[in-house]
């Protein structure tokens, strides 16, 4: 559906804190035209001179964590905490990036008759479209590394999270990046976001969000051989061994799968416990569902703050009726998009909320046999992205993390995404891998150079 503005909602309250303009598809394409240019410049400035740059847009961005994240609990409902952290990840990400401009090295490949150089060169202008469930960290996974390779970038964040992505571009501003290098434009998807992917001047498009759309962009990027990196969907396995420190495996649980109120790909929301531990699992993790602590995002106590909005919010009803088995913590009522952390029981392997994707903060415990039943299970999924694997046992820790079809696993612990590390999927949840010490090259291209020294 397209429209001309948007009204940005306060999930906490579902009150309206801001109206922003959507761009259109004649807007989009002034704003390549624009990116273009800008991009040129860019690319022929010195090494240092944009590592320099993007070292400084880092250092604004520091200098605002505080109003950036507070935005960002208003218009997405992150904990502060958590909100505090992702403008801090921004900033680390520039950092790490403009750290790589001045090593985005070739190779000299030793050939007869001659020497053979690779040059890696920016792909020009670059449309990073952005989820809603973490506006910022997100968007800099694609901008960071794609500016520090010599590229323009163009950010679409989501209809309901633009606030800060629009700040970060006057920070890019005011940080002393070319004009026109770095633009965000807020729209609707269909509109905005569908004249990004098919513009002849976008060279790729890095996209985070379902698996449904992702499969949309891949189709029309085809058409032009545009190049994609996507990071779509997950339903996440924390299989817990008898082996296993239990304690530290169930009190790792709950924000395994409720961190951000579950609207996270990462979700370890298929936890698999081996049956001669299971009831005392459930035993042991009761208490720490009960407990977590659902309310106002502002607060410094509060663990998990509200859903999106209403339409997330009826679709994780959807999922979790009450009438379904399991352990429930509280959420508050009345105005905002709440809902209580849940783990359900009793359910077979291949029920909705067991193989779907929820993205809220519902959790299935299922039992296992051994081994091979839990890696049965934990692949029993069209999706690949992550997981977890708790085991005191060595050998089946590295047996286990290679059997489970997962781009990032965690061992005795849930720790997916750092910045310096891959992080992408397997099957269904996407195709390529972002951050890490590969991130700036796969916005380049390779172009080799044979130089003749015959006479």
């Amino acid at each position: 559906m397209s429209y001309t503005h948007h009204e940005v909602l306060n999930p906490a309250t579902g009150q309206v804190i801001e109206t922003v303009p959507a761009t259109t598809a004649a807007e989009v394409d002034a704003a390549v035209a624009r990116a273009a240019e800008a991009q040129q410049g860019w690319a022929a400035a010195a090494p240092a001179d944009r590592a320099r740059q993007l070292r400084r847009f880092a250092a604004v961005v520091d200098e605002h964590l505080e109003e950036l994240a507070r935005l960002e609990v208003r218009e997405a409902g992150h904990t502060i905490g958590n909100a505090r952290w992702e403008a801090g990840n921004v900033r680390d990400l520039l950092d790490f990036a403009a750290g790589g401009v001045e090593r985005l090295n070739g190779r000299q490949i030793p050939v007869a008759g001659g020497l053979d150089i690779t040059i890696l060169e920016p792909l020009g202008v670059i449309g990073v479209i952005a989820p809603w469930n973490f506006p910022m960290p997100i968007a800099a996974w694609g901008t960071a590394p794609a500016l520090a390779a010599g590229n323009a970038v163009l950010l679409k964040p989501a209809e309901t999270t633009p606030l800060t992505a629009l700040r970060l571009a006057e920070l890019a501003l005011e940080a002393g990046l070319p004009e026109h290098l770095f633009q965000v434009l807020p729209g609707a998807g269909d509109v905005t976001g569908n004249a990004l992917v098919e513009h002849p001047g976008v060279a790729k498009i890095v996209f985070t969000g379902s698996t449904r759309v992702g499969k949309q962009i891949m189709a029309k990027s085809a058409d032009r051989l545009k190049r994609v990196t996507l990071e779509l969907g997950g339903k996440s396995p924390n299989i817990v061994f008898a082996d296993s420190d239990l304690e530290a495996a169930v009190a790792a649980t709950p924000m395994s799968f409720l961190d951000n109120s579950g609207q996270d790909c990462c979700a370890r929301s298929r936890v698999l416990v081996q049956r001669s531990v299971y009831d005392r699992f459930l035993e042991l993790l009761t208490p720490g569902i009960e407990s977590v602590v659902v309310g106002d995002p502002f607060d410094e106590k509060t663990q998990m703050g509200p859903l999106i909005s209403q339409a997330q919010l009826e679709r994780v009803r959807g999922y979790a009726p009450e009438e379904l088995k399991g352990i429930r913590g509280t959420a508050p009522e009345g105005p905002g998009f709440w809902f209580p952390p849940t783990v359900l029981t009793g359910l077979d392997p291949d029920a909705p909320a067991a193989c779907e994707e929820v993205f809220g903060p519902v959790a299935v415990v299922l039992p296992f046999e051994d081994e091979a039943d839990a890696i049965r299970l934990a692949n029993a999924t069209e999706y690949g992205l992550s997981g977890s694997i708790w085991t005191r046992d060595v050998g089946r820790a590295i047996r286990v993390s290679r059997a489970v079809a997962a781009g990032n696993l965690s061992v005795n612990s849930h720790s997916s995404v750092r910045y310096w590390t891959p992080f992408g999927g397997y099957k269904q949840s996407g195709v390529g891998r972002e951050l890490g010490p590969d991130a700036l090259t796969a916005f380049t291209e390779t172009k080799n150079v044979f130089i003749s020294t015959e006479a």
